[in-house]
């Protein structure tokens, strides 16, 4: 006697109702998948751009003067880096600062680099300038971020071109790189001196 057992098998309905959580999962993930491809970080929009750069009142090291707004209204165009030496693309991007500091046509211009160093001590900031070279004319210390946030920095590093009036023209998220060096940074140099 041989008893033929019918093998249970799953309607579709439910095969799929067990398999929509997945369905969904995945189609999520593809769609933000492609948002983190979309658009370029450096690129972020600054509201400031136009505007006349926030006020600085920044220590500087050792006693030196610090960073203020005569700085960024002394007529001639500046160089405005947040950095820190916590900050990992803030070592590769120095050599490209002490390029610029070094570029004979800006110098001859009057063009000032200047630093605002990001929750930084004044004796890390002493020992990265000391092993890397200083390109900076001053450097401002932003212990407590106030500046950052009033200049409306993302995350270091952070450029900004400022003309000799105190108007921001330009603002690049990330590191100076060779590339960007060229295309933005001396580009909108020169535009401001315009």
């Amino acid at each position: 006697m041989s008893v033929e057992v019918e093998a249970a098998t799953p309607r579709p309905r439910r095969r799929w109702l067990a398999s929509a959580p997945l369905v969904v999962f995945m189609a999520l993930a593809w769609l933000l998948f492609q948002r983190l491809g979309a658009g370029d970080p450096a690129s972020i929009p600054s509201v400031l751009i136009g505007q006349t750069a926030p006020p600085l009142n920044l220590p500087g090291l050792d006693g030196a003067p610090g960073l203020t707004d005569a700085d960024l209204r002394a007529g001639h165009v500046s160089v405005v880096n947040v950095f820190g030496s916590w900050c990992e693309p803030c070592h590769f991007e120095h050599q490209y600062l002490m390029a610029l500091a070094a570029d004979p046509e800006f110098n001859a211009k009057g063009v000032a680099i200047y630093g605002v160093a990001q929750k930084d001590s004044a004796e890390n900031i002493r020992r990265f300038l000391g092993a890397k070279g200083d390109p900076y004319a001053k450097v401002g210390l932003d212990q407590d971020n106030r500046a950052g946030i009033d200049w409306g920095v993302y995350g270091v590093p952070e450029t900004f071109i400022v003309r000799g009036d105190g108007k921001l023209i330009f603002k690049l998220v990330g590191p100076i790189t060779a590339a960007t060096l060229e295309s933005e940074v001396k580009a909108q140099i020169l535009k401001a001196m315009d």
